[in-house]
């Protein structure tokens, strides 16, 4: 990657999170800390107001907006890949996103670029029996479960569980998951009193609030999964039956 690349590289990373350190910039472009403050200096002296919050790290001020970025060919094709994906196994109301975001990308490429963007699209394809058409999303959920989880609001569902029964739930959601051909929310849910699995097609109804969590902290997403998979795995395989060379 060249220099140029790298300082753009370097403003895009930092536009993308909240706060980036100097170490995380270095092990995300494989150099030295000592590049990345040269590299911080010539951006600053190009016009782009990047500030530095102790504790924290660099970001770059509200009020700066950075003017679309021609993809690559290979960004382009990794995008188009990604297409089929979402329209199969992401819910209509992600689908209405995706398609606009893609259209704006579409906006800034170049008529060659485009033209190589729509033949990937046409030589990439899904395959899914039509037994498993059931499984797939149905519904406009994920968008308002997305909000939910960056503002930390209550959710209030209808929620069937495999039993058919319907119940009301207020839920404090702390993730998305995807497995088993199904979107699955985790959330704290008030009426049980403990963090559930909620199967986003047994959401019956679902409505945002600006209520905020009444749980002050939350277990994290990906600790929730990892006691879910040490649990999965003691069930199915117990320690006494495991064998040993």
């Amino acid at each position: 990657m060249n220099r140029t690349d790298r300082l753009m590289g370097i403003i895009t990373l930092i536009q993308s999170r909240k706060f980036v350190t100097s170490r995380a910039i270095a092990e995300h472009f494989g150099i030295s800390e000592r590049t990345v403050y040269r590299d911080l200096k010539a951006i600053n002296e190009i016009g782009v107001p990047i500030s530095f919050e102790k504790d924290k790290g660099y970001y770059i001020l509200s009020s700066y907006f950075l003017p679309p970025v021609s993809l690559t060919v290979e960004e382009a094709n990794a995008l188009a890949l990604m297409v089929p994906v979402v329209q199969r196994f992401a819910d209509k109301s992600i689908q209405q996103h995706f398609d606009t975001a893609l259209s704006k990308i579409k906006m800034v490429l170049s008529p060659a670029q485009r033209e190589n963007l729509e033949v990937t699209q046409s030589h990439t394809a899904h395959y899914l029996p039509q037994v498993f058409n059931h499984y797939l999303p149905n519904t406009f959920f994920l968008t308002t479960i997305q909000k939910a989880i960056i503002d930390r609001t209550i959710l209030k569902i209808e929620y069937e569980n495999n039993k058919g029964e319907l119940t009301s739930r207020e839920v404090e959601p702390i993730g998305l998951t995807f497995y088993s051909l199904n979107w699955h929310m985790i959330a704290w849910c008030h009426l049980r009193g403990e963090y559930r699995d909620f199967r986003t097609s047994r959401i019956q109804s679902l409505h945002g609030s600006i209520v905020p969590f009444r749980k002050e902290q939350h277990t994290s997403l990906r600790e929730y999964l990892r006691e879910m998979e040490e649990q999965f795995m003691t069930e199915q395989w117990p320690q006494e039956n495991i064998s040993y060379p």
